[in-house]
């Protein structure tokens, strides 16, 4: 049996640990089968972003083309797009595709580096979210695009409804840089889902955002609910965070595999 289908729209990452390579892991470890558009190249490590090259916007069009057009895809998932031309383009063939589309609208990476140019937020907000089925920003993200500071649990729901106002179908706002418990909020505006798991001790989470956004695409590819979808990708990404290992000197990837019963050592 061929396995789901989904597609990464995003950026590569040298160290493996976020982006394209963090995605593609993701996909393999929840039974489907991964496919890839690269929107940029990083030279990136665990102590950061040294350097960044957007690929250009024939090259991104060409690959969705080539993927879309002949093998077909069930669900996409976006990262890094860097520019608004590109997060222009992307929208335009998400809006063309016949498959929901996970869009997580990463701003910033892990360490700070910024991974999205200021001129492309306005692009984000009126063209990127209303082709997204589920928009999965973190607290910083969600204040860049809707000026929403979440500062405690009662501010999620403030936020999410900022971010609907831009037409996503649903938000999940990602709480896990507040204190105590890492809680999310996911809301069509009508029901709410709040996912609760016990913050764990461990500093190497490199890649929590662009796994957990392709383990809700994974969900959605094999048929699940959103809310379904979400709260699976969120027991994966919080056993992914368990498992983390170091790796350089800085901050260790989560461990993709975790789920497939093999270990790091």
């Amino acid at each position: 049996m061929r396995p789901p289908l989904v597609l990464t729209v995003a950026g590569s990452d040298s160290g493996g640990g976020a982006g394209i390579q963090a995605d593609l892991k993701t996909m393999l470890a929840l039974g489907t089968h991964g496919m890839s558009v690269l929107t940029a190249v990083t030279a990136q490590n665990s102590l950061g972003v040294q350097g960044a090259w957007e690929l250009p916007v024939d090259a991104v069009r060409a690959q969705y083309r080539s993927v879309v057009d002949d093998i077909g895809v069930q669900a996409v998932k976006t990262g890094m797009l860097a520019s608004a031309e590109l997060v222009e383009t992307v929208a335009e063939l998400l809006g063309g595709t016949d498959a929901p589309a996970v869009v997580d609208p990463v701003g910033v990476s892990k360490h700070g580096d910024a991974l999205l140019a200021a001129s492309a937020l306005d692009s984000v907000r009126t063209k990127l979210l209303p082709v997204a089925t589920v928009a999965t920003p973190n607290l910083d993200e969600v204040a860049q695009l809707t000026g929403v500071r979440v500062e405690s649990e009662s501010d999620l729901r403030r936020a999410a409804a900022a971010l609907l106002e831009y037409g996503p179908r649903w938000a999940l706002i990602k709480g896990g840089h507040l204190r105590g418990e890492a809680v999310d909020l996911l809301t069509d505006g009508s029901e709410e889902h709040w996912l609760r798991a016990p913050r764990l001790d461990n500093r190497h989470t490199h890649g929590t955002g662009c796994t957990l956004a392709s383990a809700i695409a994974c969900g959605l590819a094999k048929g699940r609910s959103v809310p379904e979808a979400v709260t699976e990708a969120k027991e994966y990404v919080t056993g992914a965070i368990g498992a983390g290992f170091a790796l350089g000197d800085g901050i260790g990837p989560v461990d993709h595999g975790w789920a497939l019963g093999r270990g790091t050592a």
